[in-house]
């Protein structure tokens, strides 16, 4: 395996991950942070905003998995690195997210 398919399936995995959070407050109609608030990554955007960067995010994701290289799930090397870049970003994003919502850090 190149080292830079690994690199793309690693961040496709974290773009994926990111997606989620700002799809689903989007068209669920909620405010939510995004790096277009103000301030950045703390105000809350519209359902729009994050409808848009949530789809975004899936392209880039789609683009890192799809077009660069092979990517199979069914490779552990492939799986494995794409799973990485998951749990890096849900926690990455749990942290970040946690002081707004109520949760603990």
């Amino acid at each position: 395996m190149r080292w830079n398919h690994l690199l793309s399936y690693f961040f496709g995995g974290a773009f994926l991950c990111n997606a989620i959070p700002h799809f689903i407050a989007g068209v669920t109609g909620s405010p939510f942070q995004s790096p277009f608030a103000s301030p950045p990554g703390k105000g809350l955007s519209s359902a729009n905003i994050n409808t848009a960067w949530g789809l975004v995010n899936l392209l880039i994701a789609y683009l890192l998995l799809v077009q660069v290289g092979a990517f199979s799930l069914k490779r552990w090397g492939h799986a494995g690195v794409f799973f990485a870049g998951v749990v890096i970003m849900a926690f990455l994003l749990a942290h970040s997210f946690a002081p707004f919502h109520g949760g603990a850090l």
